[in-house]
């Protein structure tokens, strides 16, 4: 197809304004004028013709490079492929209009074999929209990588082009979080100490009124209370948009992921702590918690069962604290899926929440699937909570809703995980026991089992666990007495010449003691024979 280099000069007529062109009586100086070219393009499907055309070279060679850059990417079509005509040019058709760069040629050949975009101005909006319209994964989850899309990875790196993101763009994004991260505590504080100057503030009086109507108007300028993104909701951040651009490579729209090379300060997941009579005794004096995770007691898991025995949803709490099961997973456990004749339950679903919504799903992972063990106690209490849904299925009648599972609302109805966490708290601050989460209740449950000498494979299983480091790294709290014992075992192990010389000494000493003491009782003996012996005047 036709395509050629010309000399263009841009210089008008003073009177007219038109260019100039051939009659410019300086177009013959050397660098006056600047150099263009023009390629025919295949025409489109409906016959219309179409050119490049680029102008502004400051020498031929310069021209010339480019419409030979611009051949090259024609040729890249083979003759008998109209659909790979058509691409390239519509690609340089596109690139001419929007004065955009010249492609790579080994690039626009690989997209073409690959079938991609050839003009790589697909932005991370434009793919993350596209990801996530994808996704078939349950509505939380959805929610979720919506949630870290919209608030953190669009803001920052939205409008960036796919292809051309780095790893120091998102180094970028998560300084400018942790940034964010300073200045909304900075605020948080400064709004916390304003609502307590105002709180110290009378009401009665003139002045005063005055004052109080100043100072909420300064607070209602100032920015809200807001939550800071931590560490764990960072890395979610960072495995959110990993998951999007591995799928960007599998599709070939992009070879490199920046996501997987970026480094974030890491999680350090809170250990469970044992309330302890040391913790619990600091807890009452400075009301602080010593971890986010804290485990009760063997005692203290009975006294707070003691104390919740009357209450309508006891068999559940009986159920996680002895065996585990999470919040969803015993609010979603179905009466098909309890075999209380042999001493088993079959986890096969939970109630999860979506925002305030609550539907029904599948476990998290194919390990939440799993066949709970249950003891003799424990399934006497579920038939006992049995009889008295029996006894609510009469008293509710036709009004009654039959969802067939364990634990219900009065009225038969699902039960809303939110709402059995704000029961729990309740129970527990009126139970007087240091707090912990209702999560912590599975927490417990795996820290009984360990202490108990179950082997950590099978509470893993119980648990729903995908690995026993998992088990091992998260539940295994030591009891106190638990691990004492284990201290005093350990120790009996290792023969120490130190050792065998105290307790030799100690053996010495205690000889010493028990003869001095037999000397003082005889010389007593003998000092009351003595007097008794005395004559009397």
């Amino acid at each position: 197809m036709k395509g050629s280099t010309y000399r263009r000069c841009s210089c008008r007529d003073p009177k007219t304004g038109k260019e100039l062109g051939s009659s410019c009586p300086k177009r013959n100086s050397r660098n006056h004028c600047t150099y263009s070219i023009r390629q025919e393009l295949p025409p489109r499907e409906d016959g219309s013709r179409r050119s490049f055309a680029r102008g502004g070279y400051a020498s031929l060679k310069a021209a010339q490079a480019d419409l030979d850059h611009v051949r090259a990417l024609m040729a890249l079509a083979e003759s008998d492929d109209p659909e790979g005509v058509q691409l390239i040019a519509e690609m340089l058709s596109e690139v001419s209009r929007d004065k955009l760069p010249l492609p790579d040629i080994e690039e626009t050949r690989r997209r073409l074999n690959a079938g991609q975009d050839l003009v790589g101005s697909l932005t991370v909006n434009e793919w993350l929209d596209r990801w996530l319209a994808g996704k078939r994964i349950r509505k939380s989850g959805v929610s979720r990588y919506e949630t870290d899309v919209r608030v953190h990875l669009k803001p920052h790196i939205g409008d960036r082009r796919l292809d051309r993101l780095r790893v120091s763009h998102l180094s970028e994004m998560f300084t400018a979080i942790t940034d964010a991260n300073a200045e909304i505590l900075e605020q948080n504080a400064q709004r916390r100490a304003a609502v307590e100057e105002l709180a110290t503030v009378p009401w009665k009086g003139v002045e005063n009124r005055a004052r109080r109507k100043a100072m909420k108007t300064a607070i209602d300028a100032m920015p809200p209370f807001r939550r800071v993104t931590g560490p764990s909701t960072r890395q979610h951040v960072k495995a959110t948009l990993r998951a999007a651009l591995n799928e960007a490579i599998g599709q070939q729209i992009i070879t490199f992921n920046p996501a997987s090379h970026v480094e974030i300060d890491p999680v350090r997941k809170p250990k469970a702590l044992v309330w302890t009579d040391e913790r619990v005794a600091r807890w009452q004096q400075t009301g602080e918690k010593p971890s986010p995770v804290m485990v009760w007691t063997p005692e203290q898991t009975g006294a707070f069962l003691d104390f919740v025995a009357a209450d309508r949803l006891y068999a559940m709490w009986h159920l996680i604290a002895f065996r585990g099961l999470r919040r969803g997973e015993a609010c979603g456990q179905p009466w098909s899926e309890t075999n209380l004749d042999r001493h088993s339950l079959t986890v096969t679903g939970q109630l999860v929440q979506d925002g305030w919504d609550v539907e029904a799903s599948e476990p998290k992972t194919d390990s939440g699937f799993r066949v709970v063990a249950l003891d003799d106690d424990t399934v006497a209490v579920l038939e006992r909570h049995r009889k008295q849904q029996a006894a609510d299925r009469e008293e509710w009648g036709s009004a009654w809703v039959d969802t067939g599972l364990v634990f219900t609302q009065e009225d038969g109805s699902w039960l809303h995980p939110g709402k059995v966490t704000d029961l729990f708290e309740r129970l527990v601050a009126a139970s007087g026991l240091p707090p912990i989460r209702l999560h912590d209740l599975r927490h417990g449950a795996a820290t009984l089992m360990l202490a108990a000498g179950i082997d950590v494979k099978i509470v893993s299983d119980t648990l729903g666990h995908s690995d026993t480091r998992i088990t091992r790294d998260i539940y295994q709290s030591v009891l106190p007495h638990v691990g004492k014992s284990s201290a005093e075992a350990t120790a009996k192990l290792v023969p120490l010449q130190r050792k065998a010389e105290a307790e030799k000494a100690a053996r010495k000493a205690a000889k010493t003691a028990q003869k001095a003491k037999e000397k003082a009782k005889a010389q007593a003996k003998a000092k009351k024979n003595k007097a008794r012996k005395k004559p009397k005047k």
